[in-house]
This record gives structure tokens, C-alpha cells and sequence, in this order.
């Protein structure tokens, strides 16, 4: 593409993040999480931001080489905790509302060198030390959203076979067509279209009121019972002011709460999973009782033990979600190595935390409370794909009637 229509489109998808994505209201406070290589995006959103009444977007830049020296050479004392700072940052950002954007753009696999066990001890800390911040994000208080940008080494893991420079440009057109960006389009008219079609999809699964959910493919043989009460969501959730804003662009799916407590056999991921900077593949999961109790990978296995290992909740689930296998990103035979993109090509589930707004009346009760309607807790919420042309999921309602929701892979 030109530097032109580059251009044009790139102001258009930092339109699209600040008034559809984030909804940004006058007076509002935003921050926006961004690897240093992405400032141009990043000034792109802080004006279209400003332009709508943002009170002031704050910036918090990344950088994973800066972040894999220190793990590598920090003590683990250091690893270990976190400076007592960061907790009254995060609890002063969230008592203030102030929304949140994270830009999604570097390598997958840029900590893969880093042992597995300091990777661990850093992530643990960081997810004590901000809980603020995470417990705000879980229960919708505050607008959140996440999106992706095209990173020199992710477009090159990407598409191996170009230049830097075309993997980059190739990548970025890749983003543009997934979130309906396109030169002459109304990118606002048509993904208010795209959320009313989810919406429909919810509605329908939220009367449907099952009680479990019934996997079956070559890989995969899971029975997933479903929280009581659970409701089933789409592309947009509301924050605590009620204000609308869209979690994940870009979004193909709608997803619930299961019942942690009632999960029974075995679940095989088809796209690769990033987590903490490393690659973990070919993911196999066995549950009994709603409980992992064998897990295995053929690449990243020792970083997969030590997230199921996070906390008791990380053995279990929070989420499970329905992406049909014919869709835009899947129908691109793309993957990206990335969560944010590749479980919007496929079903998907999550080891760890429930969305509290995944059962009736959720973010208004007590974690006690949720949980004895079957929603998990957990310091970590990671989602892998188990999604593919030949997976068929069934409903099973109430009175243990049957009802089809996929066939080979999509809506039934």
C-alpha cells in the first residue's frame, strides 16, 4: 500500500479504537500500554482521544528488550516483588476510572530464551501488584480494549518468507481487513452492524439456558458444564457508568462462564498460544472434576506447568467461547501468533479468572458469591484455541435434551 492510503487507513483505525473501542467520553483519563516502536499509532489515538474530550492520555511504553535483560540478570529476590509504587499506581489509575488501551505488537516469542522459572516468578508478582488494575479490568468497571499493531519481529514471525519491510506492510494490511478498515468504507456503520450480528448469537445461547456444553472432535473429547445463572456476551460490554465500549478489536466471538467445578476430559489446542513472551504448542490438557490433571506440549511445556501452577485457580477455566471456523481470520489460513487475533479464529477457552459479567447480576456480588455459582478465581485469565473445521459442540439443556451449536466447526 501507499504512504498515502497507508495513512489514511492507520487514522482510521485510531478513529475506530477511540470512539467505538474505548467510547471515549469528555473527561475522561485514558492509559495506553505501547511498545516504544508503535508511537506513531499511539499519537493517532491520543488525538483522536483529545478531539472527543479526553480529560489526559497517559502513555506506558514497553520495550521486550529492555524487559528479557532484566529477567535474565535480576535476582530472584527482585523478580519476586514488585516496588511498592507500582500497586499505589495501579490502584490510583482505577479509583480515577481511567480506561485503558493495550497495543498488542511484539515478538511472541522475544522471552522464549529466558528460564521458564524467572519468567514465572516476575509474571506472579506482577499480577499481585497490580490485582488493582486486574480486578478492575475483570469486572468491566472501567472501558478496556486491546488491539494489535505491526511489529517488525512479530510481522517477520509471521511471514517468514518477506522482507522485514513487506512482512510489516503485510501484516498491518492484515489488521486493517480484520477490523473492517478499508479506504472507502464506514468502519463506525460497519462494525455497529457486525456487533448487532453477535448480539444475536448471545441472545439466542441465553435462552437457550444450557447446562453443559459437549466437544467432540479428532483432538478434542470435553464435556464443559456452565455456571448457574451464567450469561452468555458478545463484542460489547458496558462499564461501571454504563458506557459502552468494545473489549477486543478485532472480536468474532461470544463467550461465558463454565462451571469450574464440572469439567470432564481431554482438550487439544490448534493454534499456537504466546504467553509471557514464549511460544507454547500443541497444548493437551486432561480435566477431572473440573481440575487439570495432566497437561503437555510439545513446545513451551515447562512455562504451560508453571501457569497451571500460578495459583488454584489456574488448574481450572473461566471462559469458553464460540468463534465459527468459517470466519474473516480463519478464512485468512493466517496465524498470528498472537491471543488477541487467533482466538477470533477459532473456539477457545481460558485456564484461570471468570468474567464476573458472565453471570447474572456478577459484578455486583462477591467472589465468594460467584464462586458457589461455578465461577473460577485466579491471578491469570489465558485463552488457547481449540477451534477447527471438524469440531461439533452440542447443547445440552436443562431437562438433558440435545440441542446442536456447531457442525464441523460453525453455527449448526
Amino acid at each position: 500500500m501507499t504512504i498515502k492510503h497507508f495513512d489514511q487507513l492507520l487514522n482510521k483505525y485510531a478513529n475506530l479504537i477511540a470512539q467505538v473501542g474505548i467510547n471515549v467520553k469528555p473527561g475522561q483519563d485514558i492509559i495506553v500500554y505501547a511498545e516504544i516502536d508503535q508511537a506513531d499509532l499511539v499519537h493517532r489515538i491520543m488525538d483522536a482521544a483529545y478531539k472527543l474530550g479526553a480529560n489526559q492520555v497517559i502513555v506506558e511504553w514497553k520495550d521486550t528488550i529492555l524487559q528479557r535483560e532484566f529477567l535474565k540478570h535480576a535476582d530472584e529476590a527482585t523478580l519476586s516483588s514488585m516496588p511498592a509504587w507500582f500497586s499505589v499506581r495501579a490502584e490510583s489509575l482505577m479509583a480515577n476510572h481511567t480506561s485503558r488501551i493495550s497495543i498488542v505488537s511484539n515478538d511472541p516469542d522475544g522471552l522464549s530464551d529466558v528460564a521458564s522459572d524467572r519468567v514465572s516468578l516476575y509474571e506472579q508478582a506482577y499480577q499481585r501488584a497490580n490485582s488493582a488494575v486486574r480486578q478492575a479490568t475483570m469486572n468491566n468497571d472501567v472501558a478496556w480494549l486491546v488491539v494489535a499493531a505491526a511489529g517488525k519481529e512479530w510481522s517477520q514471525k509471521v511471514f517468514p518468507e518477506l522482507s522485514t519491510t513487506d512482512a510489516q506492510d503485510k501484516l498491518w494490511q492484515e489488521i486493517f481487513n480484520i477490523n473492517r478498515i478499508s479506504l472507502d468504507n464506514d468502519v463506525i456503520a460497519d462494525w455497529q452492524a457486525h456487533i448487532n450480528t453477535l448480539n444475536e448469537k448471545a441472545t439466542w445461547l441465553n435462552n437457550q439456558n444450557f447446562k453443559e456444553l459437549r466437544y467432540h472432535s479428532a483432538k478434542t473429547d470435553l464435556t464443559i458444564g456452565l455456571a448457574e445463572d451464567h450469561v452468555w456476551e458478545a463484542a460489547e460490554s458496558f462499564n461501571k457508568a454504563g458506557n459502552r465500549f468494545v473489549p477486543n478489536m478485532p472480536t468474532e466471538e461470544v463467550f461465558t462462564s463454565p462451571d469450574y467445578r464440572h469439567i470432564e476430559g481431554t482438550v487439544q489446542s490448534t493454534k499456537p498460544l504466546s504467553y509471557s513472551g514464549v511460544l507454547i504448542t500443541d497444548i493437551k490438557l486432561t480435566f477431572e472434576k473440573g481440575r487439570v490433571v495432566a497437561a503437555d506440549a510439545t513446545n513451551g511445556k515447562e512455562t504451560l506447568e508453571q501457569l497451571i501452577k500460578t495459583d488454584d485457580g489456574a488448574a481450572s477455566l473461566g471462559e469458553v467461547s464460540l468463534v465459527p471456523h468459517d470466519s474473516p481470520i480463519s478464512n485468512s489460513n493466517i496465524v498470528f501468533y498472537t491471543t488477541l487475533i487467533d482466538e477470533n479464529a477459532s473456539d477457545h477457552l481460558a485456564l484461570g479468572a471468570a468474567y464476573p459479567s458472565n453471570v447474572k447480576n456478577g459484578t455486583q456480588i462477591s467472589v465468594a458469591e460467584r464462586q458457589a455459582n461455578g465461577q473460577n478465581d485466579s491471578l491469570v485469565h489465558v485463552d488457547f484455541m481449540i477451534g477447527s473445521s471438524d469440531m461439533n459442540i452440542d447443547g445440552v439443556s436443562q431437562d438433558g435434551s440435545i440441542v446442536p451449536v456447531f457442525r464441523n466447526g460453525n453455527w449448526a
